[in-house]
């Protein structure tokens, strides 16, 4: 496949995902009008234009589009990491085929040589030269010759050969991870799209809020991961939890725990700032054990245990999409980067619906 054929190939594949795109966008639900005053969940101060009700609808419509920020975050790192591996593919196979190019080159060289010491021999054979010698001792010293001449000739072909087999599959595999490459590109382009597009619909949900209003927001969120804690604890989902850090497990919390403050970016891996996986990812980096980049990916390939076994430096996969994830760090509690808007803190294990745990150093 040439150049312009792939090239050709990923402008129609960017121009079809991008209608898919436009057409599927998700929108932001509309802030809900204030509640009247007749209302049972109108708040106790006339001056606030939303009740608690009103608030709650609003915290939930953002947490979705935050959710589903994730969501697109986690495709847009897969994709980043893919594209990362394709260019270093064709990097790798674009040396090689010059390479290639350079031994078929030396084999011609070679073949040419052979082909001017036959020409200089008067245009004869070895076989030839051979059967018209009338020396016993030059006959026999002759059919040494013959032979490693014709093996030596028949390795020059075989290597010619095969130099021009492989750099035919070079070329081939250079096209095929180019075209991944495309696709990946595609990838990246679509989920960029996504997250701004969530971002800014639950920014912007947020900015009508007057600042008392984004306050009692903020308690409301605290309220609901109280809660949600408080049940979790209650469950006794980690009464028998008591495992030890490994000596791993424990430099990846000392990471963690060290990036306390910082900012959430969406496909930041510090070290400033850090988006939920970035942050695990770095942090198990920083202890000598690299693990996949998104949390989907941590979910997917690293072993799975037990919550009753979980200790700190395991990971906590949330949401039935592996959209996030945090560290426990132990006693119920994970540091984890939440979302834009946020820094990465602590916050209860059981803040959020958990779909599992796994262990990178298993």
């Amino acid at each position: 496949m040439n150049r312009r054929h792939c090239a050709t190939a990923a402008i129609t594949l960017v121009c079809a995902l991008a209608l898919l795109t436009s057409t599927g966008q998700a929108s932001a639900a509309p802030v809900p009008e204030p509640s009247p005053s007749s209302s049972s969940a109108a708040p106790a101060d006339p001056s606030q234009r939303y009740s608690n009700a009103d608030l709650e609808k609003v915290r939930e419509q953002i947490e979705t589009l935050y959710r589903q920020a994730g969501a697109a975050t986690d495709a847009y790192n897969l994709a980043e990491e893919q594209t990362k591996k394709q260019s270093g593919e064709i990097v790798k196979l674009a040396k090689a085929i010059v390479d290639g190019q350079a031994r078929i080159a030396a084999l011609k060289d070679r073949a040419g040589a052979q082909a001017r010491e036959q020409y200089r021999n008067g245009g004869l054979p070895p076989g030839a030269q051979l059967a018209l010698s009338n020396d016993p001792k030059l006959f026999l010293d002759g059919i040494n010759k013959v032979r490693q001449g014709q093996q030596a000739s028949k390795s020059l072909l075989t290597e010619l050969n095969q130099t021009q087999q492989d750099l035919e599959t070079y070329t081939q595999d250079a096209s095929a991870n180019w075209e991944k490459l495309e696709a990946n590109r595609v990838k990246q382009a679509k989920a960029k799209k996504k997250i701004n597009a969530q971002i800014k619909a639950a920014e912007k949900l947020e900015s009508r809020l007057e600042k008392k209003e984004r306050d009692r927001l903020r308690q409301l969120e605290q309220d609901a991961a109280n809660r949600a804690q408080t049940a979790w604890l209650s469950s006794g989902a980690v009464k028998d939890v008591s495992g030890e850090a490994s000596e791993a497990g424990a430099a990846a919390v000392a990471f963690a725990t060290a990036q306390i403050g910082k900012p959430y970016v969406w496909g930041a891996e510090g070290p400033g700032s850090y988006d939920c996986s970035g942050l695990t990812s770095r942090a198990w980096l920083a202890a000598k054990r690299p693990i996949p980049r998104t949390s989907q990916e941590q979910w997917r390939l690293l072993p799975r245990i037990d919550i009753q076994d979980m200790r700190p430096g395991d990971l906590i996969i949330y949401h039935a999409d592996a959209s996030h994830v945090g560290m426990y760090v132990g006693d119920g509690a994970i540091v984890h980067s939440p979302r834009p808007g946020r820094n990465v803190t602590l916050a209860g294990a059981g803040s959020m619906k958990i779909l599992g745990v796994v262990r990178p150093d298993k």
